[in-house]
């Protein structure tokens, strides 16, 4: 599998920093091209290699760490987005009623997503918690609990391996409509911050 990040904002060089911390390769990038996520790629170093977005888009995992509303400007860069699995880290129910009225029309965030990448599948995951907290020291052998959903099984399975190997505790929480609307923001499981240790 190759990996990427499109975003260098707090959440793309924080997840990015897991990859480097793993040893895992990863490629970061942003819509300013390839000098616009050196910066970023330098100061995280490790395996982190800055591309252009292109490079990005033909990893085959792609982690889009983006606003919500750029989730969209991304995924139109790509008519056909079959074969890939894109990871969502977005929430929208932080932003104005209207905004939110008018983008979701009643829709989880991530349903809305994932139209926005037609043919790829999508996962909800490492969005639970704010980054600072996402990368805050863990006591000594524990992991933190990073939730994820997908209406797709394998997909699903397949970015839980990765949050694994990155770290994390993964917990697979079903669909999108079931166990993903658990960590869409002001949710049950939204700011929980688990750490499970070895038994």
């Amino acid at each position: 599998m190759t990996y990427s990040i499109i975003g260098t904002g707090s959440v793309g060089t924080t997840l990015a920093g897991f990859f480097a911390q793993n040893g895992i390769d990863v490629l970061i990038a942003n819509t300013r091209g390839v000098e616009g996520a050196a910066k970023s790629a330098a100061e995280i170093g490790g395996t982190v290699t800055a591309a252009s977005i292109d490079q990005a888009l033909d990893a085959d995992i792609i982690i889009l760490a983006v606003q919500f509303l750029d989730f969209k400007k991304v995924g139109a860069l790509r008519a056909d987005w079959t074969g890939k699995i894109v990871v969502d880290v977005t929430n929208a129910a932080f932003l104005p009623v209207e905004v939110q009225e008018r983008e979701l029309q009643g829709r989880l965030s991530s349903e809305v997503n994932a139209n926005h990448v037609p043919g790829a599948k999508l996962v909800k995951a490492f969005n639970q918690l704010p980054m600072q907290g996402l990368a805050a020291p863990v006591p000594d052998g524990g992991r933190r609990v990073i939730f994820v959903a997908s209406d797709h099984a394998d997909a699903s399975t397949t970015i839980a391996a990765m949050a694994s190997d990155l770290g994390f505790a993964p917990i697979e929480l079903g669909k999108i409509a079931e166990g993903g609307k658990l960590i869409q923001a002001r949710n049950e499981l939204v700011f929980q911050n688990l750490i499970k240790f070895a038994s």
